[in-house]
């Protein structure tokens, strides 16, 4: 059953304490039964930034032609844009009006598909074509928000609508609000369902000047910092590229391991949600 708009107004007064339930995730008991209401069948990837790619791609396999156009990481979103029948915008981010967001706009609000989407209130977004999905998308890319894509049982739960498997988030996320900044502090059994993409991963080059501009532009989960005045990356990294594209030295290289890595992330995605 969709939900109301009190609902929703209470979620965005109670976001702040975000952190506060990712530390009590810990707790044994406690853990388990916050996964399995909120994050049971949780699966959503963070995809890089296209214009971390187009800046620095260091391929692993032998280079196609015209590589920076083709392997683009938003073509996954425009994939299941085309596929679906069923396209909801928000008329609100959630975490931006949570945090009261100074940097974003707070009208660019997730993108859902799939049948579920008719549950959702008609007063917190509307009914849109493919056209207009497909125009919110690119322009949530050019101001600079970071895609995540995925099954999100959290969704399903806020928004009263499911069944889980019938709707596919689409977030926009920036570095100072995004739900997820809470990774850093959430149990494993919850964090481990937001990956990177499938095939690409970041590296330091010996252009790293130690200037500390990538640790001081937000990761969304603190995983990168300066050590021995070195920018190091930790295995929290989730890929996002955003420190690739703020290094004033181009220090940071995007490197593509798997030239599939679209059709991967494609095939896993498939599985988990049904959008016919």
């Amino acid at each position: 059953m969709s939900r109301p708009v009190w609902f929703v107004d209470l979620i965005k007064k109670i976001f702040p304490k975000r952190f506060d339930l990712a530390r009590i995730t810990h707790l044994p008991v406690v853990g388990s039964v916050i996964d399995w209401l909120l994050f049971e069948g949780y699966d959503v990837i963070y995809l890089p930034i296209d214009a971390s790619l187009k800046r620095e791609i260091i391929p692993i396999n032998e280079p196609l032609p015209g590589m920076e156009e083709t392997l683009l990481p938003s073509r996954v979103v425009d994939y299941f844009i085309e596929k679906s029948n069923f396209h909801w915008i928000m008329d609100f981010c959630i975490c931006r009006e949570g945090e009261n967001c100074l940097d974003y706009p707070h009208s660019l609000g997730c993108l859902f598909l799939g049948e579920a989407v008719k549950e959702i209130n008609p007063a917190l977004g509307r009914l849109v074509s493919k056209e207009e999905a497909l125009f919110h998308v690119r322009h949530c890319r050019e101001i600079g928000l970071v895609h995540m894509i995925g099954r999100n049982r959290l969704d399903t739960v806020w928004l009263g609508a499911g069944p889980s498997h019938k709707l596919l988030t689409i977030c926009y996320c920036c570095p100072c609000c995004c739900l997820w900044r809470f990774l850093p502090q959430v149990s494993s059994q919850i964090s481990r369902k937001v990956v990177r993409m499938p095939g690409v991963r970041l590296q330091i080059s010996d252009l790293c000047a130690g200037c500390g501009t990538c640790v001081a532009s937000g990761c969304f989960v603190n995983a990168i910092s300066l050590v021995d005045g070195k920018a190091q990356i930790s295995d929290a990294c989730r890929g996002c590229g955003r420190c690739v594209d703020v290094c004033p030295n181009e220090a940071i290289e995007l490197v593509i391991d798997d030239t599939c890595f679209i059709e991967d992330t494609i095939r896993r995605i498939s599985t988990l949600v049904d959008l016919t």
